[in-house]
C-alpha cells in the first residue's frame, strides 16, 4: 500500500504563484511514476503533469505547459508541483497520484487551489 498527502494549496492572486507538494509512504520502491491531476467544480478530473521516476521524463496538459514545473525528490518520496502565473481558471481541487510498476493507482485526498481574478 502507499499512502500520498498533499500539502500547499491555498488562495493566490492571478499571475502569482504555489507550490504544492505531495508526501508518499509506503511501498514506494515499486515507484514507476507520479502525476498530478485536478478537478474543477462541476468538471472531470483532468491530467495536468506527470514524471516517471527512473528517467525524469515529464509530461504537462497543453494548459499548463510554461508555467507548471513538475519535480520529484527520489530521497524525500516526495513530488512537487511548482505553478506560476497562475490563472483563475487553474482554480481546482489538486491530487497527487502515483502509478506502481504493478499497475496499481493511488491518490492523495487533494488540496484546494483557488485563483482570484
Amino acid at each position: 500500500q502507499v499512502q500520498l498527502v498533499e500539502s500547499g494549496g491555498g488562495l493566490v492572486q492571478a499571475g502569482g504563484s504555489l507550490r504544492l507538494s505531495c508526501a508518499a509512504s509506503g511501498r514506494t520502491l515499486s515507484t514507476y511514476s507520479m502525476g498530478w491531476f485536478r478537478q474543477a467544480p462541476g468538471k472531470a478530473r483532468e491530467f495536468v503533469a506527470r514524471i516517471t521516476r527512473t528517467s525524469g521524463r515529464t509530461s504537462y496538459a497543453d494548459s499548463v505547459k510554461g508555467r507548471f514545473t513538475i519535480s520529484m525528490d527520489n530521497a524525500k518520496n516526495s513530488l512537487y508541483l511548482q505553478m506560476n502565473s497562475l490563472k483563475p481558471e487553474d482554480t481546482a481541487v489538486y491530487y497527487c497520484t502515483l502509478f506502481s510498476t504493478g499497475s496499481e493507482n493511488y491518490w492523495g485526498q487533494g488540496t484546494q487551489v483557488t485563483v482570484s481574478s
